[in-house]
């Protein structure tokens, strides 16, 4: 029933997903939704976090093995591609949505957003040690960021792809643009990482 659930919400939306729904892709008889889980929020609930927990094993090692900034934007958008494709993206999006009117959605879907965030967080801390950014880019807030805009993505490529794309290879430039950095001479980087500590400094 929970992988029913996911596969309505891909197929139907928050709008469309039903006990009906859930239990015709599952192929059960609905009144098991209500018996095991006591209602269609709490089997989507269960779901998302299950399907979350199943995505972020996934890309875990991947994950792990990256080693710039660089190398996780470029997987960032081999990782979007796939989980698009397989309408893994398309279901979180749909629960993101669906949680502004049913709240019992919303702590699970945090939940499943805080799974990707904890395995995105060590990743960012680790690429930008060393760098201008160090000590500069909250780790924390910028792996809030990349969750959020993983999602927003998606939705914005349901309605212009080119500008989707557009923003995934704008991120991407970021990346190549402090790899240049680090070429620079230490004097230079540190000249640098100076000035920007002390831009975000006056901006706080």
């Amino acid at each position: 029933m929970l992988d029913g659930a996911l596969r309505s919400l891909a197929e139907h939306g928050i709008a469309g997903t039903s006990a009906r729904s859930v239990a015709a892709a599952a192929g059960v008889n609905q009144a098991l939704v209500f018996y095991h889980f006591g209602s269609v929020d709490d089997l989507l609930a269960t779901a998302c976090r299950r399907g979350a927990e199943q995505r972020v094993a996934r890309h875990r090692d991947r994950l792990r093995a990256v080693g710039g900034l660089d190398e996780l934007l470029a997987f960032g958008r081999r990782m979007h591609e796939e989980e698009r494709d397989a309408g893994h993206v398309a279901v979180l999006a749909q629960l993101l949505a669906g949680a502004q009117t049913h709240p019992r959605l919303a702590p699970a879907t945090a939940a499943g957003l805080d799974l990707w965030i904890e395995e995105i967080e060590p990743v960012l801390r680790r690429v930008l040690a060393g760098t201008p950014l160090d000590g500069v880019a909250d780790p924390a807030g910028l792996a809030r960021a990349v969750a959020a805009s993983f999602v927003g993505l998606e939705l914005y490529e349901g309605v212009d792809p080119a500008g989707a794309g557009a923003a995934l290879a704008a991120l991407e430039q970021l990346g190549a643009l402090l790899a240049a950095v680090q070429e620079l001479n230490p004097v230079a980087r540190k000249a640098l990482a100076y000035t920007l500590r002390r831009s975000g400094g006056r901006g706080r």
